[in-house]
């Protein structure tokens, strides 16, 4: 066993067991990440490598993690792994600049701020609130759809949009919908329970069902927007990769007036027959470089799961190559 010890200055003890977490739970989130045994004993920290590399990569994550707590930053198990996983690419003072900025999207019913937890989610707010119409592209647990759907619930309460309606293609991971139980809103609403269930963080299940039988809230399968034009609405295309150019083209083509459109989807997750191209790869390439339209991209980096699901995934993505 090599024992390295961190050059790292605490403020406080209080600062210590802050970042630590409770448990040591954050402790064990950068264990995880980093793959290296971490030990504190009194108020110092050390590892059980001599790999340079991972020394200066953990300092600098202890750094930032310090300056956010001493700025009463309330620090996570996610904020910490998302610090960890910036650090070799973004700037220590951005990555800390994001935190003391970060910028507030609406409250949940309880009252709770719901902020743009990475980077990347800032900046995809601010193309949303510059354009009429964003494309949003990437893996899973990016925040895309939350973020949107968070945002459109902000632009309802404020009255700057008059309804939101969610929708995705019902094509999805080779179910066919003919085949599920039920009418057609009990077929529906398994597609669409992300999509319930960020409604029903934002603003509660009681209004959102109150919201949803007054039309104000409409979540509905991509097939219902046709021959409508969307005035004063914010609307959110959800599992976007699974719709064919015709459907895309369509859905593009409804917006109106006063209104506002987020289109997102995961590329590297088509469900469509192998001879047709996703109408959302056609659009943005399409579309790219037209005024008014912004294209966000996400990776892997700015998915903040839990340091086994990285692991897990990579492994999956190794095998196949």
């Amino acid at each position: 066993m090599v024992l390295t010890t961190l050059d790292i200055k605490f403020e406080n003890i209080d600062t210590f067991t802050e970042i630590l977490g409770a448990k040591d739970a954050h402790l064990e989130v950068l264990t995880q990440y980093y793959d290296v045994k971490i030990f504190t004993k009194g108020d110092t920290v050390k590892i059980d490598t001599d790999d340079k590399d991972t020394k200066k990569a953990l300092e600098d994550t202890f750094f930032v993690l310090i300056e956010l707590v001493n700025n009463h930053i309330n620090i996570t198990e996610r904020d910490v792994l998302y610090v960890a996983k910036m650090i070799d690419s973004t700037d220590k003072d951005k990555i800390i600049d994001h935190y003391l900025n970060r910028r507030e999207i609406t409250k949940t019913f309880l009252g709770k701020p719901v902020y743009a937890k990475t980077i990347k989610q800032t900046q995809y707010l601010k193309a949303i609130e510059q354009n009429d119409m964003v494309f949003s592209i990437g893996p899973a647990g990016t925040g895309k759809t939350y973020v949107a759907v968070m945002h459109a619930v902000r632009e309802l309460k404020a009255n700057r949009v008059k309804k939101i309606i969610l929708t995705r293609p019902a094509v999805e991971a080779g179910e066919k919908l003919g085949f599920l139980p039920g009418d057609l809103k009990e077929k529906i609403d398994p597609y669409l329970r992300p999509l319930y269930d960020a409604l029903y963080e934002a603003l509660g299940r009681k209004q959102t069902d109150a919201l949803i039988e007054k039309a104000v809230v409409e979540i509905a399968p991509l097939a219902y927007m046709r021959g409508r034009t969307l005035e004063n609405a914010y609307v959110v295309l959800d599992e976007a990769q699974n719709t064919t150019q015709g459907q895309m083209k369509l859905f593009l083509t409804r917006l109106g007036f006063h209104s506002k459109m987020v289109v997102t989807g995961d590329i590297t997750q088509v469900d469509l027959p192998k001879n047709k191209e996703s109408g959302l790869i056609h659009a943005t390439k399409l579309l790219d470089g037209v005024r008014g339209i912004e294209v966000t991209r996400f990776e892997r980096l700015d998915v903040i799961r839990h340091p086994l699901i990285q692991k897990i995934l990579e492994r999956y993505d190794d095998e196949h190559h």
